[in-house]
């Protein structure tokens, strides 16, 4: 009995203690909670129609015949509406495509979306430990995070991080950033701003594979505010639960899919060849490969391990059998794949087998706002939102891809019930959706040969 004394057991039970404490800490520290975000709608005078968008093109960017004709084809068939936006710049006559355009766009689209993250989560600016800024292309000096520090006069022991070149997928890149932030940095709140410019970056030539981002890319932008305090549980929107990254940046035909240069005049433009869908695919299959294990049921994991080995066995006959599929619908619902363009998005499904009703917030967003670039996925979250389908404990599988070529997956866990009526880019027009795209033709020609 001497042994349960006390002065025997102190010194095991203390160290013990103090191991708990220190792992439940850590512990404690992994858990990151999205509190909200906030999306930036423009005005109603920054909509544009197809018909006026080439009208406009025909004016201002020395347009050929066959270039106009190429560019209506796309904006008939890539999968855009009448109603998407873009920026003041560019809206006007003649437009205005010089960087102090560029900055004003990008400021009103980044200052919207924070105002109304602000406005909505009630945190003060002081609180906020954790700047991350991102934006595939656009990039200034100062930084956009310097931008956003004087603006909102944040603290001066603020940390700051700035994102770009990286392509659609940087979004999603910089919330594996923040994940990590906030394991080292305790009790802390992280802003993260994405957005674009689309006024400096207007192709203005003829080259029939530079065209694309001029038709697809709009004005858009996200704030998030991401938070580690055990208090913002309840009444957080969702929790992160997995970031997982995949590049293909050694294969050549994927570096070379998409790339910045300039053609055989000295324009400016985004190359973007055949090979996108080659390396999309093959890019995003290496993620979801990743990903797969972390949240598929155990028993899709046990029938996609059986397949595997029966493969490796050829005891599939591949003219009877076809390799298993992992059925993610059991664990994951929403998807939301970055909206690239109705080609990519047609590519992705069928390859992966989504169903319509999985691919109907990208859709809907891509017609609706168009390609905004990194902070899609959230406008197409924003969609499912409005809609009143995300129930508490609901897992959200958000997944983008870009040049280089890079995708990113993210994981969510619903931390409550969405209310349909919160405040977001769809709220006032969401019963006119899905819109039915079913007739909508393909364009066999959109892509131009690889290098």
């Amino acid at each position: 009995m001497e042994l349960l004394h006390p002065s025997n057991l102190f010194p095991i039970f203390v160290p013990s203690l103090i191991l708990v404490l220190f792992w439940c800490k850590i512990m404690r520290r992994q858990r990151v909670f999205l509190v909200d975000f906030a999306c930036y709608r423009p005005p109603k005078d920054q909509q544009i129609c197809r018909q006026t968008f080439i009208e406009k093109s025909s004016r201002s960017l020395n347009s050929n015949k066959n270039t106009l004709e190429f560019m209506d084809r796309i904006l008939q068939r890539v999968g855009l509406g009448e109603k998407t936006y873009l920026s003041k710049g560019l809206l006007k006559e003649p437009p205005d495509m010089s960087a102090k355009a560029a900055k004003e766009e990008v400021e009103m689209a980044i200052f919207g979306s924070i105002d109304e993250l602000l406005l909505k989560t009630g945190v003060q600016c002081e609180d906020i430990d954790i700047l991350v800024t991102v934006c595939g292309v656009y990039n200034i000096m100062p930084s956009l995070s310097s931008v956003i520090v004087k603006r909102y006069n944040l603290r001066h022991d603020i940390h700051t991080y700035n994102i770009t070149g990286m392509g659609c997928t940087a979004g999603l890149v910089a919330l594996g950033l923040v994940q990590n932030l906030l394991k080292v940095h305790d009790n802390s709140c992280a802003l993260v701003v994405t957005s674009d410019s689309i006024t400096e970056n207007v192709y203005k030539g003829n080259d029939r594979s530079k065209l694309l981002s001029n038709c697809i890319f709009r004005v858009g932008a996200v704030a998030l505010l991401l938070s580690n305090k055990p208090s913002d549980l309840n009444t957080s929107k969702y929790e992160l639960i997995h970031t997982v990254r995949s590049q293909t940046s050694n294969d050549d035909r994927s570096y070379n899919c998409i790339f910045m240069e300039e053609d055989v005049e000295g324009h400016r433009g985004i190359t973007i060849n055949k090979d996108l869908l080659y390396a999309a695919m093959n890019t995003i299959r290496l993620n979801i490969s990743t990903i797969a294990p972390l949240v598929l049921s155990l028993s899709e994991k046990l029938r996609y391990l059986v397949n595997l080995i029966a493969q490796y066995f050829h005891m599939i006959k591949s003219n009877v059998d076809r390799p298993y599929n992992p059925d993610f619908s059991k664990t994951v619902n929403h998807f939301f794949p970055h909206v690239g363009g109705k080609p990519v998005l047609d590519d992705l499904q069928k390859k992966l087998g989504f169903s319509d009703e999985q691919m109907e917030a990208s859709r809907m967003t891509l017609y609706r706002f168009g390609n905004t670039s990194t902070c899609s996925v959230w406008y197409e979250v924003a969609y499912v939102e409005a809609k009143g389908r995300v129930r508490k404990g609901d897992t959200l599988w958000q997944i983008a891809f870009g040049s280089g070529f890079k995708c990113t997956s993210v994981i969510w866990r619903a931390n409550r019930s969405i209310d349909r009526d919160e405040v977001n880019p769809w709220s006032d027009e969401i019963d006119e959706f899905p819109v039915d795209l079913s007739q909508m033709e393909t364009l066999s020609d959109l892509f131009v040969a690889s290098k």
